[in-house]
Order: C-alpha cells, then sequence, then structure tokens
C-alpha cells in the first residue's frame, strides 16, 4: 500500500517528496518487521483470550516428559495471529506486482489452513494426531509439486555472473532463464548441480522437508518460533544480496531479479516471530501449534527456493535438520532393534528427560541457531 503511495503522490519537489523513502526496500523492510511486530502485540491478548473462550486446549502426547502435563489448558492455533501479522505486513510494504510476494503468501496460507484443519481435528476429538500423516503429506507434496511445476514452467529472471569476464565491454545485468533447475551449492564457486525437469520433485521434497522440519522442532516454549526468527535474520540478508545486482556481482552469487521484495516478507517474519514469543516464551501464554509452525517452515522453504538457496537452507535451518534427523534416527532404529537411540524424540525432549530445564533446552538450542546464522551468512563470501 506504502508502496503505491509513493508512486501515486511523489514528485521532485513537492509536498510530497519525503515518500521518496518507501521506494527503498531497506526502509520497508523495518516499516514491514514494525508493523508486524505491533499487529501481534496488540492483537495478542484478544487471539489468546478467544482461543480459550473456544476451549482450544493443546492436547499432551502421552510420551513426553511429564513437566508437559502443567500446559494442557494452554490455548494452541496462536499460528492465526503470526499468519494474520505477516500478510496484513506485506500487503502494507510489498511491492505486490513482484509475483514471489504472492507466491510466499499463497504457500503459506495454504499450509497455515492445512496446520488449522489438523488443530481443529485435534481439539474436537480430543487428542494429538490430528489430521492423517498421508493427508498432511498428500498436501504438502501437492503444494510442493504445483510450485516446482510454475517455476519450472515460468522461471524466475536469473543472472549467472560467471557467464562474463569482469573486462567484458558487454559486462551488463545478465538475466537469464536456464539456471532455474540448478542448484548452486554453499562454498564452491560455480559449482552447480543440473536438475533439469527433476527440479519439480525437489522442489517438492524442500516445500514438504521445511514444513515438517519446523512443525517436529514446535515443542517447547518459544523453540521453534526463536530458531524461525534467526532463520528469518539468514535469509533476510540472503534475499536482499540475491536481488541486488551490485551485492551479487560482488558475491559471485546468482541474481534473482525482484528477489530483493522477499526482505520485506521475512522482515515481516521475524516482527511477527518476536511479538508471538512475547506471549510464547516460558511458561508459555499460547503454543503456535500446526497453523503456524507448517505455515512458517513452509514460507522458508519457499524462500530458499525463490532465491536459489536451496541447499544452504539445510544450513539455516540447522536446527530443524537435527530436530527432524532425530526423530527418523529414532523411527528406523527402533523399527530394526526395537532400541532407542534417544529417550524421546524429537530430540530437544530427550534432554529434557535427561533433567534439563525446559528454558535451558530452549536457549542453548538458540545459542545453536545463532551458530548456523552466521555460518549460513558467511556462505555469501567464503566460496
Amino acid at each position: 500500500m506504502f508502496y503505491y503511495l509513493y508512486l501515486l503522490l511523489y514528485k521532485n519537489g513537492s509536498i510530497f517528496s519525503g515518500l521518496r523513502i518507501f521506494r527503498y526496500i531497506t526502509v520497508r523492510s523495518v516499516f514491514a518487521a514494525i508493523t508486524a511486530f505491533l499487529i501481534s502485540i496488540i492483537f495478542g491478548p484478544w487471539i489468546i483470550r478467544r482461543l480459550k473462550a473456544m476451549k482450544a486446549n493443546q492436547p499432551i502426547r502421552q510420551e513426553g516428559p511429564e513437566t508437559h502435563y502443567k500446559k494442557s489448558g494452554t490455548p494452541t492455533m496462536g499460528g492465526i495471529l503470526i499468519i494474520f501479522s505477516v500478510v496484513l505486513s506485506c500487503l502494507f510494504w510489498s511491492n505486490l506486482n513482484n509475483s514471489m510476494v504472492w507466491i510466499v503468501l499463497f504457500v503459506t496460507v495454504w499450509l497455515g489452513l492445512i496446520g488449522f484443519i489438523d488443530d481443529y481435528i485435534k481439539l474436537t476429538q480430543k487428542n494429538s494426531e490430528g489430521l492423517s500423516v498421508s493427508f498432511k503429506l498428500i498436501s504438502q507434496v501437492t503444494l510442493g509439486l504445483l510450485l516446482g511445476f510454475y517455476l519450472y514452467k515460468y522461471p524466475l529472471d536469473i543472472g549467472a555472473l560467471w557467464n562474463y569476464k569482469i573486462n567484458d565491454s558487454n559486462y551488463m545485468k545478465y538475466l537469464s532463464t536456464k539456471y532455474m533447475t540448478q542448484l548452486a551449492v554453499p562454498f564452491f564457486k560455480n559449482v552447480l548441480w543440473k536438475l533439469s525437469w527433476f527440479y519439480i520433485i525437489f522442489a517438492a521434497f524442500v516445500i514438504v522437508g521445511s514444513s515438517n522440519a519446523v512443525n517436529l522442532t514446535d515443542g517447547l516454549d518459544g523453540l521453534a518460533i526463536g530458531a524461525i526468527v534467526f532463520a528469518s535474520i539468514s535469509f533476510l540478508g540472503m534475499s536482499y544480496v540475491t536481488g541486488n545486482w551490485t551485492f551479487s556481482q560482488y558475491l559471485n552469487v546468482f541474481y534473482v531479479e525482484g528477489a530483493g521484495e522477499l526482505t520485506i516478507i521475512c522482515a515481516a517474519i521475524i516482527g511477527s516471530g518476536l511479538g508471538f514469543l512475547w506471549y510464547n516464551t516460558y511458561p508459555a501464554q499460547v503454543f503456535m501449534g500446526d497453523t503456524g509452525s507448517l505455515a512458517l517452515g513452509g514460507a522458508l522453504g519457499t524462500i530458499a527456493i525463490l532465491t536459489k538457496k536451496e541447499l544452504t537452507l539445510v544450513i539455516v535451518g540447522g536446527v530443524f535438520v537435527i530436530e527432524a534427523v532425530s526423530v527418523i534416527i529414532q523411527v528406523s532404529v527402533f523399527r530394526l532393534t526395537g532400541k532407542r537411540v534417544f529417550r524421546v524424540s524429537p530430540i530437544h525432549h530427550h534432554y529434557e528427560m535427561k533433567g534439563w530445564p525446559e528454558p535451558k533446552v530452549v536457549v542453548r538450542f538458540w545459542i545453536i541457531c545463532i551458530v548456523f546464522t552466521l555460518l549460513s551468512l558467511a556462505t555469501l563470501k567464503i566460496r
């Protein structure tokens, strides 16, 4: 909205000249973060009261730590607040002519709706299972395949700087579509994995993996939303660099036309996440539920795809990867041997069972998130 206000009213030297600040992505990103934060803070108490009135209390899994039983009266589905604040903030501050903005918002709302239905079933049936695994997986895979097919059919404008020599007289912004189905390998220059049509399946794998990994991480007060904030900080920096010809030229990374607008979405997620954390920190007043975790995980996966940082996502979301791998190891080993590697999975519950207080587990996982954030940003330069 404010971006179009600038386009509509700004005239050099007129009384509206101050509106020119809205053309800058950095300025709009700051305001997007502030807007999302304020929406979360202001509407948070009302959402919590409404969820309590609806008796939207989180069912507690039986095999988890006994300390979690005291959380049985805490409302869930707080992801509604996160999605609302992110979408509204983006509508205020983004360039809505940018298709990537709508792609990310579409994926976020789609997965948020799946999570909402899952949470609703958990509440009405008073169990911690919700939707069947097959239904959730089919819904996520379908979304991922649609996204992959769309990008395969209508690829982004991507520039690959290594196509030109620095002293080439024709050195200029180079837009190409042939790199859409290729993956850049972190820490290596000019190393590309060519996937061709298999990129469609790979995109689905990214969406399914990222959304479920965040969902598995959402088990302690503040853990998942804190990790989301740190991951969004990484993608905020990478989105801005990827969408800026000068910076991408200097760092020798893919340039993606229009990717700078994703910086605003990342900023909105950061602001919304911090606002939600105000109410989700230990002891939590509300949980995000699958409504929030599936949506935010999908949003991060989509941003990774659109900025051509698909493999870097493994580093950005290192904690999410650790959580998902711990579940895979636990289930696989138990089925093969009948023995458990961890006392309980995901791994954050393992440390709780060892006697670590919940806040200690959360803060230590946040520290690991900071390390992964720094490492992921380092991939821009260390190549």
